[in-house]
């Protein structure tokens, strides 16, 4: 979601997010450092960073500050670059670092502490480093395996539903997915593995799906929109690999952009796939603005932006109460039980398990 999803999303994230959705808010695309002017707040973001003009335009108007938005990659190259800034910041809120990479923003230095007006109002799951508020949660998407229903109606094929049987030989050659060392869903996905396998079991099950002819790929753009083929864009470049490694809000997008919109989405979800994804954003160190983030991290939380996140950037909510319109809700439903790690845990394993999962699937 990193839902995030960005469709980037995670639009996902992510992704939670890889990217359907573009930038959708007053904000001035140009590039550039933040430049102090008290007048503009400047939040820094992925490429997926999307708002309603008129959501934003509402909290210009209630707020007094104009909103500068600069995206800046994806999720990872987003937050190795912010850190790499950080003692002159590109600007005063960065949004859209993920559980998976948290710990990377907050051992760097990347915040100072801001506890946002409505933090109270976050779901409990979400809520991440309590006791100093460096970063407010913002939204929650799901990674998982998607599929595309016509292939396997066709092929007389039922689709997938765990991790267990994407080694099966009948799904031979069938999966994509991403590069784990510079994608946000594919390291969600390396993730969502060793949490189902252990420690001691997720390089083994690593070992089958590349036997069983998983193809990797560098990007989500690439993974969904041109080897997938139940996607327009996979449909489009005549992708030929009916599994891909997204989102749970990713079927949603091929009802919501369709023309016509079809009754039903022509991709669906493998629910035993999933690992959930929570993004986040923050008051930069060093911040030349941080009245103004801090106001704009108090509107991230808002009830109207929160509501108006679902259908730009394919996420769902992380404030209580807040509604999901029904063509999400219906076609991209979270995870009943989807797979999660500690965020100590990536914390201390991250860096490895990556290094060992290219040794083993990039040799």
């Amino acid at each position: 979601m990193s839902i995030t999803m960005k469709v980037s999303v995670l639009a996902v994230g992510l992704g939670m997010v890889g990217t359907l959705a573009a930038c959708g808010s007053s904000s001035d695309d140009a590039g550039g450092s933040g430049s102090g002017d008290s007048g503009t707040v400047t939040l820094v973001s992925h490429d997926s960073w999307a708002a309603s003009k008129d959501v934003i335009a509402a909290f210009e108007k209630q707020s007094g500050y104009k909103v500068k938005v600069l995206e800046d990659g994806d999720a990872g190259q987003a937050v190795n670059k912010a850190i790499l800034t950080k003692d002159n910041p590109q600007g005063d809120v960065f949004f859209g670092v993920d559980n998976t990479l948290l710990s990377r923003a907050l051992d760097n230095g990347l915040f100072q502490p801001y506890e946002a007006k409505g933090s109270d109002q976050v779901r409990p799951e979400y809520r991440a480093d309590q006791d100093k508020h460096r970063v407010t949660p913002v939204d929650s998407g799901d990674i998982c395996v998607n599929y595309d229903k016509a292939y396997f109606t066709q092929h007389g094929l039922t689709p997938p539903k765990s991790f267990d049987d994407l080694i099966k030989p009948e799904y031979k050659d069938l999966l994509v997915t991403e590069n784990a060392g510079s994608s946000s869903p594919g390291l969600g996905f390396l993730l969502g593995t060793a949490a189902q396998y252990g420690d001691e079991g997720w390089e083994g099950y690593w070992k089958k799906l590349e036997a069983n002819g998983v193809k990797v790929v560098d990007s989500w753009e690439q993974a969904y929109n041109e080897e997938f083929s139940g996607s327009a864009g996979g449909k489009k470049a005549k992708g030929d690999r009916p599994l891909v490694v997204s989102y749970a809000s990713s079927p949603p997008v091929e009802v919501v952009y369709a023309d016509p919109q079809p009754d039903t989405a022509p991709t669906g979800v493998a629910d035993g796939t999933c690992f959930r994804q929570v993004e986040y954003a923050g008051l930069l160190s060093n911040a030349k603005n941080p009245e103004g983030g801090k106001a704009l991290l108090d509107f991230l939380l808002s009830k109207s932006f929160q509501e108006d996140m679902p259908l730009n950037m394919f996420v769902y909510p992380v404030r209580e109460g807040a509604q999901v319109p029904e063509v999400f809700s219906k076609f991209g439903p979270q995870a009943k039980d989807p797979q999660t790690l500690d965020p100590a845990k990536i914390a201390d394993n991250r860096d490895q398990w990556v290094k060992s999962w290219t040794s083993l699937v990039l040799k």
